[in-house]
């Protein structure tokens, strides 16, 4: 038997303790119809969104019909499986999986219902991400956009 110290077990403990935390922490992802109490804060329609502590990026618009769109942003285009963390009146906390092209995790805060920050990161087209951004409701979607679910 393996003789271990006291930072190996006290390493040891504290991740046992971070996974009973999570599997007995609730989820929404039980009941999926029911939005993230966040989300549900946020209106629908062109949403720009805005890379923060990148002056060259150009920001990108999205219609969208859903909110939880925003937990996905390097996804949105693309139907993902969500692991619900941490769901909160003004904060979520999002893992998502896209069977065909990677996942990620997303840190949403609503400031208001026409302006969120995210912080996401994660896997898509094989190849790795780090985002935070600024999300602000535009107006509604044009005649020309169709809204995305």
């Amino acid at each position: 038997m393996a003789k271990l110290d006291g930072r190996a077990i006290h390493l040891a403990a504290g991740v046992a303790i971070g996974a009973l935390t999570i599997a007995a922490s609730p989820s929404k992802s039980a009941h999926p119809g029911q939005p993230l109490a966040a989300l549900s804060r946020l209106q629908p329609g062109l949403w720009q969104i805005r890379e923060l502590g990148n002056d060259r990026a150009t920001p990108q618009s999205i219609c969208i019909a859903d909110p939880a769109m925003l937990l996905q942003v390097k996804h949105h285009k693309e139907p993902c499986s969500r692991l619900v963390i941490a769901d909160q009146a003004d904060q979520a906390t999002v893992h998502y999986t896209c069977p065909a092209n990677g996942f990620g995790r997303t840190w949403l805060r609503v400031e208001t219902p026409r302006l969120a920050k995210i912080d996401t990161q994660g896997i898509v087209d094989n190849t790795p991400f780090a985002f935070r951004a600024e999300a602000r409701l535009l107006g509604p979607c044009g005649p020309k956009r169709s809204a995305r679910r």
